[in-house]
Parts: structure tokens; C-alpha cells; sequence
């Protein structure tokens, strides 16, 4: 582990945050190490320039101030290892923090802030978007407020209290989900904006971002994907003279309102409710359709339990929320069988995509063949697949297509090995033997290292 040094800078964002809530305190070590061993889960899910500006003033007031109040803060290194969000350059030392050991963020993550997918509005991803904007727009014209330029920096206490995420809850750790440090967090969900939107009046929104969690690689995982978050409330004069409590005229407005959406996506489709659960609605649905002969999960949505609404000063009230993944509706609506591809710039991809034409079939411009790699290795108690999977992409970045178990087994003497087959695949040109060899060797002696596991 790294020593525990903080800079000026850094010490500033953290008072700054704290400064938004009370946070929880630092994990001690031995819930740190349960947390970075757990495994993978189910997580949940689920422009006004003003707000905006005031939400990225409060992490990042340095990049507000004039360039000479700023002093040290603003080298000529930090300045050209910045993004911009929403009009404010986030440093890499923001995010990427070498001399925290409570930090889980590599410069692979980093270089994906300020990209901003979903406010191109020529690729799939923000061609989607305007598209649900369109839906709200027309049928509940004027009502909906749209987010989709805040800052994906959140607190520990907007991305899982403020939503009543359970304290024990897997999606809390280290292993799911990436640490800027002890208190800080890259959001897991829109839904981490709920509370403070909610708190500045604002009663039906949609917020649209770039989401982040560790996870597996493979065509449709990526570390970094995109989520809309719909809310709306309602208040009791709404209800009262429709014969039903608020729960269920909520609820019936919720399927109603997202049974249309579904029409306007996918024209006239079956459709099916389905209950789950979510820990900040009750109750909860999942809606799935039945397309290309199959059923297609959409969207998770639900009434929004009354504790969310009771903090946030809206005690009589009830409201309903869904959240959807833009990059799951994107590749079925528009054929993309891979995720990766969402990320590239090559000309043949980004070509055959226009603003406002929605389901566009994307058609393939490359079959390069795959090249396979298998590793394996004694494993130890504190190995997890997600640990793996960043190792792998730090090293390879999206030359990687699949890391998958492909076997396992367990010894007389209890040590147990795994063997991993690491599928290299450019979508883009074909890949030399000498450079998937270089690669390979990399990531080897990097997992050995790094993870303290024994190759074999």
C-alpha cells in the first residue's frame, strides 16, 4: 500500500465534500480488505447551466477562480492532464490519486471523463438520448428539467446513502465500484443526483451521464457506460380524486408513461412488468419487450420509497423513478455487437450514424481475427475477476475483447488455480503476433506483481 500523503489541492476537493454532507468515515483496514475481496453484484440502477456550475463549484472551486488565486494549484503539468466538464478543467491529480491507497482509479478510467458520449448528437448514444427527450418533450411538454453535463465526481453519501443503499451492500466496494478516495467516489449511477436535485426544487427531471463501475470484460460490459434517470413527484391534489392512494397512481402513471416510451423506441412491441427490487423504490418493476424474438429488459423503474422523499423536504408527496442504460438500447436498437465501438473514432463507425435518425444498422467494416492468450495462476484469498479485468485493461486497453474463466480446480493441498483465456482483438486492423506477445508477457508479470498470485 502507498503511504497516506495528501496535497494542497487534493485536501481542498476533500473539504470541499465534505462540506455537501456528513460522509461516513474511512473503511478500517480489515473492511477495506473484505470489501476488495468481495465479488461482482447486481448494482442498482437506475441543461440548466446554473445548477451545474454550483454542483462542479463545490468539488472544484479552484477551477472557478481566476487563474491567479490559484497559485501552485495549477501547473503547467496538471493543466495539460485536465478535462473539461460542463466548462471546468478537472485535473488528473482530482482523480487520479498515486498517494492515496483508499484511490482505485487508473488513468484508463480518467482518460474517459469529459468525453461525454451522449452529447454527441450524431452518435448512437446521443441520438438515443434526444430521442427520450423527444418522448418527454411531447407528451409532457415543458414539465421535464434535463441534466446531462454534471459532474460524475460524487460523495460516498449522494451515490449510496442518499438512495438508501444498504451499509453491507457488495456495490459499496472496492472491487465494484472506483474510489477517488475514502469519501469520494466516480458515480456508479445517475441516481447519485436524486437528493441534491430534488432538495433545489426540482420535481420532474431526466439526468443523463457517464456512469462508472469495475467490472467484466466482455462484448457488452465496459467500465464506463452511460444511464439516463427519469423522476417525477406528484402532490396529493394529483391523486386525490382518482379513487387510488398515491403509491398506486403513481405506479400506474410510472407503467403508463414508460409503456409509451417503449412504443416510441420500438414501435409496437409486447410488452411484460415484471416485480424486482430496488433499495430505493417500492414497489418495483423491471419492463421488458419481446423483440427479435426474444424478451429485452428496457428499464428498472419502481415508486420511490417515502424515506428519499421525507429527507428532501417532500414529506406528503410520492414520486416514481426508472433508469435505463443507453448503451444496452443502443446496440439492440442499432445492431452494435460490440461496446467497445462506442469508443472509437474511426471514420467507418462514426460515418454511419446521423442526428435524429434513430435505428440506423450498423454494418460491420472489419472481421479481424482474434488472437488467444490463456494464463494461469495459484490464486489467494484477496484475488477478485474485476481485479484482474483492470489489470488486463490497464495494460491492453480496448485491444482487449474477453477475459474468461475457462478453468478451475482445486489441489490436495486447498490451493486453488484458475486459468483465464485473454482474447486479443482489434476492431480496426489486425494485430501482429509480436506485439499480442508483448502484451501478453506484460500482463503476466503485471498480475503476478500486483495481484500476488503464482503463475504456473
Amino acid at each position: 500500500m502507498r503511504p497516506l500523503i495528501r496535497t494542497a489541492r487534493c485536501c481542498l476537493l476533500r473539504a470541499r465534500v465534505r462540506a455537501m454532507a456528513t460522509l461516513p468515515m474511512a473503511p478500517p483496514a480489515a473492511a477495506a480488505a473484505a470489501a476488495i475481496s468481495s465479488s461482482s453484484s447486481t448494482r442498482p440502477i437506475f441543461s440548466s447551466s446554473r445548477p451545474n456550475r454550483i454542483l462542479l463549484a463545490r468539488f472544484f472551486p479552484a477551477a472557478l477562480a481566476p487563474a491567479g488565486a490559484r497559485g501552485l494549484r495549477t501547473s503547467v503539468a496538471a493543466a495539460a492532464a485536465a478535462v473539461e466538464v460542463g466548462g471546468v478543467k478537472i485535473a488528473r491529480d482530482d482523480v487520479v490519486k498515486e498517494d492515496d491507497p483508499t484511490n482505485n482509479v487508473p488513468d484508463s478510467i480518467f482518460s474517459k471523463i469529459g468525453l461525454q458520449l451522449h452529447r454527441r448528437d450524431n452518435h448512437p448514444l446521443g441520438i438515443l438520448k434526444n430521442t427520450i427527450y423527444d418522448y418527454f418533450d411531447k407528451n409532457f411538454a415543458g414539465q421535464f428539467d434535463k441534466f446531462d453535463d454534471l459532474c460524475p465526481l460524487v460523495s460516498v453519501k449522494q451515490n449510496f446513502d442518499d438512495v438508501l443503499v444498504p451499509a453491507d451492500h457488495v456495490s459499496r466496494s472496492y472491487n465494484d465500484t472506483y474510489y477517488v478516495d475514502s469519501q469520494t467516489v466516480l458515480r456508479c449511477h445517475t441516481s447519485a443526483h436524486q437528493a441534491e436535485l430534488l432538495r433545489d426544487g426540482h420535481t420532474h427531471f431526466l439526468v443523463t451521464g457517464d456512469v462508472y463501475r469495475r467490472d467484466s470484460i466482455d462484448s457488452t460490459h465496459y467500465p464506463v457506460f452511460h444511464q439516463m434517470e427519469g423522476f417525477r413527484v406528484f402532490s396529493p391534489d394529483d391523486w386525490s380524486g382518482s379513487g387510488m392512494d398515491g403509491t398506486a397512481y403513481a405506479a400506474a402513471d410510472l407503467k403508463k408513461t414508460l409503456e409509451g416510451l417503449a412504443r416510441h423506441l420500438f414501435g409496437a412491441v409486447e410488452m411484460r412488468w415484471v416485480d424486482t427490487y430496488f433499495p430505493f423504490t417500492n414497489p418495483s418493476f423491471e419492463l421488458e419487450i419481446y423483440f427479435q424474438d426474444d424478451w429485452l429488459e428496457v428499464l428498472g423503474c419502481g415508486v420511490t420509497e417515502q424515506e428519499i422523499l421525507k429527507r428532501n423536504g417532500r414529506t406528503d408527496h410520492v414520486a416514481w423513478a426508472f433508469g435505463l442504460g443507453l448503451e444496452r438500447l443502443a446496440m439492440v436498437l442499432f445492431d452494435i455487437p460490440d461496446i467497445r465501438l462506442f469508443w472509437s473514432n474511426d471514420k467507418r463507425f462514426t460515418s454511419q450514424f446521423s442526428e435524429g435518425k434513430l435505428g440506423v444498422k450498423f454494418k460491420p467494416f472489419s472481421k479481424f481475427p482474434p488472437c488467444y492468450k490463456d494464463m494461469s495462476f495459484w490464486i489467494n484469498d484477496a484475488f477478485t475477476e474485476n481485479n484482474l479485468c483492470e489489470v488486463v485493461r490497464g495494460i491492453a486497453g480496448d485491444l482487449v475483447e474477453e477475459v474468461k474463466l475457462i478453468d478451475n480446480f482445486t489441489n490436495k493441498k486447498g490451493m486453488t488455480s484458475h486459468c483465464y483465456r485473454i482474447a486479443y482483438r482489434s476492431m480496426e486492423r489486425s494485430l501482429t503476433d509480436e506485439e499480442i506477445n508483448s502484451l501478453q508477457l506484460n500482463v503476466r508479470e503485471t498480475v503476478k506483481n500486483k495481484l500476488n498470485v503464482e503463475l504456473r
